[in-house]
């Protein structure tokens, strides 16, 4: 039997962000219980719940003070167990982040670890004496900013911190911490979660020798000192494997529960690493990376993301999205013009929906929601400030989702939200949107529901026709049945010939007269037929009249 998450398309929500239902500014659970409607109204098969668990928010709940506790600001574990019970009465599944790589600096397990060199806690943690000369013992830095490593006068040593010093990283080569985790993960398979995020999951094991990582051979110094190592060292190590494995032994023991991976690598290797930890079934499920999460809106960005994958996992699983809570969203990252915001929109989902594997979206892309601008005395993403104004933070995706046009704060929150909702967000209100057949949330729903439809899109076979920049043509095949998806990724008109023989099906903008294609700007088409259809680039020509 084929598993559900095989087919999935799944929805993020940011529960900071997503319904105030108490008053006080932020997001929470029965918020979002009371939101479901709308998700399952997408078509979607799962949502994934950011972090939730009880933090100090150094890093928005990225910094978990108790894995198995629900923060106050969100609400209860029995909220949790009602938002949950109503997902499953709408037939979508639960996935939960576990942000496991590291914890809080005010976690019980770090106040004992770093009590003293002795106790029994004293190597959970990453901890490392000082040079001869009290500097940090390598060069790993903070993907934050600064040294990845933070003094501690209690011990005399050094502690690791990948992201912000108050997330100090556990030890995964103590088996002790291993078993730690996994019964974290026990404590929700046993409440009945039906998958898990894991964050950063090529962060876990580090070389114990800590050696420095090599320069990344750059050209021009990047904005973050981070991207100018290659971190081969202090991340992506041979025992990380091990760890994942046993992972899948867990969620093995349960019926059709599923993991994914975020893999936070660089260039080609992020798809090199999604395919080692997805293939030969007894590691992660599924792996996503930042690989379409990037400014790179060509052709050959996107077949090349796929075909590596292909290559490198044949019997692996990817998972592709191009939004989340980490990046600016991809509306805003891929147009040049405002009024190009609804067609890009409407074309990505078709896109996305084109791809073999699972589909993430994030909460607003099907408004097609644009980064809101932050000001920097609006700011809550500090970990990121000191990279302003050169990188604004990881707010202006995060702001809240905005329900109806014409209520206070959009009707997320009767207070002022803990971050704005402003005008170029308000005018994409649900309500604005909801029956409206133009609409690019109506386009999500269509095009959501033609995936369902079509075994060719969640089944098929992949394969890629050789054509030209701004192009983009994929072949789905299945069963004798052949699905063209073929894309305008430009903001100019192309025309494209077609020789054999082809039927327009399903959601499309571009219009085929006389075996020629004629795509606008930011087109698409889903063509039908039952042989391999031939497209032709017709260079330096114009639609039709």
């Amino acid at each position: 039997m084929r598993e559900w998450w095989r087919d999935a398309v799944i929805y993020q929500i940011y529960p900071r962000s997503y319904q105030d239902s108490n008053g006080d500014g932020l997001g929470d659970l029965k918020g979002i219980t009371q939101r479901l409607e709308h998700v399952a109204s997408l078509g979607v098969d799962a949502i994934w719940l950011s972090p939730f668990f009880t933090s100090p928010d150094k890093d928005m709940g990225y910094d978990v003070s108790d894995y198995t506790d629900v923060s106050p600001i969100y609400g209860t574990l029995g909220d949790f167990d009602a938002l949950m019970a109503e997902a499953h009465r709408l037939e979508l599944k639960v996935i939960i982040d576990q942000v496991l790589s590291h914890t809080s600096d005010q976690h019980p397990w770090f106040a004992e670890s770093r009590s003293s060199r002795d106790n029994p806690k004293a190597d959970w943690y990453v901890w490392a004496d000082p040079k001869q000369d009290g500097t940090p013992p390598n060069n790993w830095l903070s993907i934050f900013g600064g040294s990845a490593w933070m003094f501690d006068t209690r011990r005399h040593q050094y502690y690791l911190h990948n992201f912000v010093k108050e997330q100090p990283d556990l030890n995964f080569h103590n088996p002790e911490v291993v078993d730690a985790v996994l019964d974290v993960m026990k404590f929700w398979l046993d409440r009945g979660v039906d998958g898990f995020r894991l964050d950063t999951v090529n962060f876990y094991v580090h070389d114990a020798s800590l050696k420095d990582n090599p320069p990344a051979g750059w050209n021009e110094f990047p904005n973050n000192p981070y991207d100018a190592q290659q971190q081969i060292h202090s991340k992506t190590q041979p025992e990380n494997i091990e760890v994942l494995k046993r992972m899948r032994a867990l969620t093995d023991r349960y019926r059709d529960r599923m993991m994914v991976g975020e893999v936070g690598e660089a260039g080609t290797r992020q798809i090199e690493v999604m395919g080692e930890y997805t293939s030969g079934g007894d590691k992660l499920h599924m792996a996503y990376s930042f690989a379409m999460l990037s400014h790179d809106h060509s052709a050959a960005h996107f077949r090349r993301c796929i075909e590596g994958f292909q290559k490198d996992a044949p019997n692996g699983w990817p998972c592709w999205s191009f939004s989340n809570h980490d990046v600016m969203r991809h509306v805003s990252r891929w147009m040049e013009h405002e009024d190009q915001a609804d067609p890009i929109a409407k074309q990505s989902i078709a896109m996305l929906c084109s791809f073999p594997g699972t589909l993430g979206i994030y909460q607003g892309e099907e408004l097609g929601q644009l980064e809101t601008d932050i000001l920097y005395d609006e700011v809550k993403d500090t970990a990121n400030i000191a990279f302003w104004p050169e990188y604004k933070g990881r707010d202006g995706c995060r702001t809240p989702m905005v329900w109806e046009h014409d209520k206070a704060h959009c009707g997320f929150s009767e207070v002022q939200p803990w971050l704005p909702v402003k005008a170029p967000q308000a005018a994409r209100a649900v309500d604005l949107q909801e029956h409206r057949a133009s609409s690019v949330l109506e386009a999500y729903r269509e095009t959501i529901g033609f995936r369902r439809q079509r075994e060719e899109l969640r089944l098929g076979t992949t394969r890629f026709l050789d054509l030209p920049e701004p192009i983009l043509a994929i072949v789905r095949e299945h069963e004798g049945s052949v699905l063209t998806c073929v894309f305008n990724l430009s903001a100019d008109e192309h025309r494209l010939e077609m020789p054999g023989d082809a039927h327009p099906v399903g959601p499309r903008d571009a219009q085929l007269k006389q075996h020629v294609l004629d795509l606008p700007p930011h087109g698409f088409a889903f063509l039908e037929s039952h042989d391999a259809v031939e497209l032709k680039w017709v260079e330096g020509s114009t639609p039709a009249e």
